[in-house]
């Protein structure tokens, strides 16, 4: 349960604020777990002029969303460690925001850079005592990381409007998958993400190339490897490894396109990574490998369209999450696929918010 801290009086505001910016400088599927979130604000305050304030990367992806109309670069933050080399204290003359949202973790660091923006209000999480916000509440390691930041959302009076996540593709990144993975036929298009930016947090290459020609031979699929350029040393020995024929696409997409890739599969199977959440976003099904990471907390709120294996479940796994996920068997895995495989085909827009919170909360 997230209970509130502190908070100022100063939050039910005479008029509704000009300019929000929402700070957050981590990586993809952090930023897809917070469009939830966005659309909310946005809902709330239709007038507002919303800015995300991030890492470079994510410029393109939050041009994308209808949500934000403004982008602005992170320059760093003494302590964040998502700061470019050399940042100091002192933050750009940007207009003076109305409310800040913290959306960067539990604010024991993030928060400094926030009170450095002087805005008129200031909301997120914080520490016991936090008084560099506005308003501040308590962090739960645990919160499923969407509804994380849904509930900091409702403090300022913005209500859920929907629980799907958002990554829209362009007509172009849809043409470019054809020329890469060819022409949609009677196969099944199976997608494996063999990397991880955390090397604990990915299954063993020689288990995903058994996996690759397990569902080859048995559904004569067509196996597509993504990954990015520091991935290709990954994906090439995944592809050494399998008998079977694979179209390795490491290095050779945008974000987009990658995203456009991904919505183009019947099925993903990736690590706990951000190409989960872009599954979450284009609606993809998908089978999410979790270890040292809890899939309480970062699994996708879609467990039907989703499915989540916990190497630590098993019995006889061991208790270190990175060494159970080196264990988990090809086996587990191709039975998660080949169920996931007979789900019927993505309908509509999304489940509905009651489906959803029934599996999420």
């Amino acid at each position: 349960m997230t209970v509130l801290l502190h908070h100022h009086a100063g939050m039910s505001w005479s008029a509704d604020p000009a300019r929000i910016a929402i700070f957050q400088a981590l990586n993809l599927g952090d930023l897809l777990c917070t469009t939830p979130a966005l659309r909310a604000i946005r809902s709330r305050f239709p007038a507002a002029e919303i800015t995300f304030i991030g890492r470079p990367w994510a410029e393109d992806l939050v041009a994308r969303l209808s949500m934000v109309d403004r982008f602005l670069p992170f320059p760093g933050f003494p302590g964040i460690a998502e700061s470019p080399p050399g940042a100091g204290r002192t933050v750009p003359q940007w207009p003076r925001f109305d409310l800040v949202m913290q959306m960067h973790g539990s604010g024991e660091v993030s928060n400094g850079f926030v009170a450095a923006l002087e805005a008129t209000h200031s909301v997120g999480f914080g520490p016991p005592g936090e008084r560099r916000l506005t308003t501040a509440l308590t962090w739960v390691d645990s919160d499923r990381e969407p509804l994380r930041w849904l509930r900091l959302a409702e403090t300022v009076g913005a209500a859920a409007a929907g629980l799907h996540f958002e990554f829209p593709v362009t007509p172009a990144e849809r043409a470019r998958v054809a020329e890469l993975i060819g022409s949609p036929d009677e196969r099944p298009v199976i997608g494996l993400h063999v990397g991880a930016s955390d090397p604990s947090r990915r299954w063993p290459a020689d288990s995903f190339a058994r996996l690759g020609d397990s569902l080859a031979a048995l559904n004569q699929a067509r196996i597509v490897l993504t990954g990015s350029e520091q991935e290709r040393s990954l994906t090439a020995s995944v592809r050494q490894t399998m008998t079977a024929a694979v179209i390795d696409l490491a290095g050779m997409t945008d974000l987009g396109e990658l995203a456009a890739v991904i919505s183009a599969l019947d099925l993903l199977v990736t690590n706990d990574t951000g190409v989960s959440h872009v599954a979450a976003a284009t609606r993809t099904p998908s089978v999410v490998l979790f270890g040292p990471t809890r899939p309480d907390r970062w699994a996708p709120l879609d467990r039907r369209r989703h499915q989540v294996i916990d190497a630590t479940s098993y019995p006889g796994a061991a208790a270190d999450g990175a060494a159970a996920l080196q264990a988990l068997s090809v086996d587990e895995v191709l039975t998660a696929c080949l169920g996931a495989l007979q789900l019927p085909p993505a309908t509509g827009n999304q489940f509905s918010d009651q489906e959803h919170i029934a599996w999420a909360v």
